[in-house]
């Protein structure tokens, strides 16, 4: 590897810096450009570095001094707080269409659809810090061995995530605001995905029981794109109605080494609610799974693996026309839904530090969490795309190739000219 090569590959693909050049300033009369602290931010979260406190001491001391230099915690959280969040955003969207262009959002298991999970997370919360966007909640908890009722303060965003992909791309976040639900958060944030990208970026969304909502069906529908959401007890006489359809022996049964998969499909099942008819698909998941157990022998407690069969009954409601499709493809789509939380979620939350604050200023947050999400996306994008693809032998994992950042991209080489 080279020195530099992640920045020097988002130029080549993005014309990364001078877009970046471009973000008009949010500041009157700045000390340091907007760039300077904007490539502190990206970098730092490209190399896992959790909060702004540390970020100062790496680009003074650390492994940013040479690429960034001196910047510090108090210039950061100024600058934050004063960009405007919708440049960012209309920035992720131009990563997205390069890289619909470059044909990296392509996929063979979706019939040439464009899926995108939509799905909601709690990024921070305190007892303590608070600004005016945060939300509140009353919530026991322990202080000093006691339980007692304080007002928590918290913050929860809405991504659109594209699960179609070989690895999942983020299309775009929202926060949540007061006195608004998670699913018109997410009704609001495909509307603007929809304006930014055009309505051809999309083909189905795919969601939890919480979007089983008819305003929700009808915002998707109304951007005419397809839809497959769980159906659970939230939905109680549609629910009633696809379980008594589905009676009986399964429909077709698909075996595989890691589970047996039973299928039944009902092509006409009527909501009331919403006084139409969908399409369900019901799945029973048989996996066998082995599971420490304590076993008595000859008087003794003994630890011992033994084989659990493991039953799960799933239900996807869907306005999907299948056509010579397999129902079967329904419930693929319905599980791609999980790699919002199994991968983008949890790796956000553990190696972008997405709870992490730093900064509690409505504002600053925004665009600290708008470029925390990019960093990370674009750097999935150079992981799959130059990492692994050029790998002779077994690739680092994207953790490791953070560290590879710091001492191959960021910090003097020893052997450098």
């Amino acid at each position: 590897m080279q020195r530099r090569q992640f920045e020097a590959y988002l130029d080549k693909v993005f014309h990364w810096s001078a877009r970046v050049a471009t973000m008009p300033e949010g500041r009157q009369s700045p000390r340091l450009p907007w760039k300077k602290v904007w490539d502190a931010v990206f970098l730092g979260t490209a190399v896992q570095i959790p909060s702004l406190h540390r970020l100062e001491a790496e680009c003074q001391n650390g492994v940013l001094a040479e690429r960034i230099g001196a910047l510090s915690e108090d210039t950061l959280r100024y600058a934050l707080q004063r960009q405007d969040p919708a440049e960012v955003f209309a920035l992720g969207c131009e990563v997205a269409r390069r890289l619909k262009r470059n044909g990296v959002l392509h996929s063979d298991w979706a019939r040439g659809r464009l899926v995108a999970a939509v799905d909601g997370i709690e990024i921070c919360s305190s007892y303590v810090r608070c600004c005016d966007a945060c939300m509140e909640r009353e919530m026991e908890h322990k202080v000093e061995g006691q339980m007692r009722k304080d007002m928590q303060y918290y913050h929860r965003i809405v991504a659109v995530v594209l699960v179609s992909s070989p690895f999942p791309i983020p299309l775009g976040i929202r926060f949540q605001k007061k006195g608004e639900s998670e699913v018109a958060c997410a009704m609001a944030l495909l509307r603007e995905l929809d304006q930014q990208l055009g309505r051809r970026f999309l083909d189905v969304v795919v969601a939890d029981a919480l979007y089983l909502q008819q305003g929700f069906v009808h915002a998707v529908e109304s951007l005419n794109l397809e839809w497959v959401i769980s159906l659970k007890e939230n939905q109680p006489e549609l629910l009633a109605e696809a379980q008594r359809l589905t009676l009986g022996p399964a429909e077709a049964t698909l075996p595989s080494a890691q589970e047996d998969l039973q299928l039944w499909h009902a092509p006409e099942v009527y909501w009331p609610v919403a006084d139409r008819s969908l399409r369900v698909v019901k799945t029973l998941r048989i996996r066998e799974l082995r599971r420490v157990q304590v076993i008595r022998e000859e008087g003794r407690k003994k630890k011992a693996k033994q084989a659990v069969l493991q039953e799960s009954t799933n239900y996807y409601a869907s306005n999907l026309e299948l056509g010579s499709i397999p129902p079967s493809f329904l419930h693929e789509l319905g599980r791609s839904r999980w790699r919002v939380d199994t991968e983008v979620f949890q790796t956000l939350t553990t190696q972008a530090h997405l709870k992490h604050p730093s900064v509690h200023q409505t504002c600053a947050l925004v665009v600290l969490t708008m470029i925390r999400v990019l960093a990370y996306t674009l750097g999935l994008v150079f992981y799959h795309r130059q990492v692994v693809s050029h790998a002779r032998q077994t690739p680092p994992s994207f953790t490791e190739m953070a560290r590879l950042l710091v001492y191959l991209f960021l910090s003097p080489r020893v052997d450098s000219s």
